[in-house]
């Protein structure tokens, strides 16, 4: 489990455009990872459709949002463009080695709903797991938690 003040454990993902995404490509920037059980879930679709409605607030605390899922990249891709949501980067984590490394990989095979802010050395400086991945914080929360971290 991946804890506050710990290096944030890189990775490589494929993005929604099966790009490959490497955190170690955010150093020198604020990163929030957000990871999310499935795309097109109801609580998921919120959740993400909130974070494109709000996300000039997470760009001026210079931060970067790096959505991640055990979804396939064509399901983030579909999903992606059914919420419009440009400026959010969706990553699958396909073989969950990223969900399991940072210690939110659930028995049934998908991940928590879970929040993991980096700074731009690469630290993380808060973490929060939600106890029931059917719910989410709101975007005031984690605004105010980026804040205070």
């Amino acid at each position: 489990m991946v804890n506050v003040s710990d290096k944030a454990p890189d990775f490589t993902l494929k993005n929604e455009n099966e790009e490959d995404v490497s955190l170690s490509q955010y150093r020198g920037k604020n990163v929030l990872l957000c990871f999310f059980p499935f795309a097109f879930s109801p609580v998921c679709t919120v959740e993400m459709s909130c974070f494109k409605d709000d996300f000039d607030e997470f760009r001026n605390l210079d931060v970067q949002i790096l959505a991640i899922s055990v979804d396939s990249h064509y399901s983030l891709a579909a999903f992606k463009k059914s919420l419009s949501a440009n400026d959010v980067t969706f990553l699958s984590d396909f073989s969950k080695e990223v969900s399991r490394k940072y210690g939110v990989l659930r028995p049934e095979g998908k991940s928590e709903r879970a929040y993991f802010l980096i700074d731009k050395d690469g630290v993380v400086r808060w973490k929060h797991v939600m106890p029931s991945p059917g719910t989410r914080l709101e975007n005031e929360d984690l605004l105010k938690a980026i804040k205070n971290a």
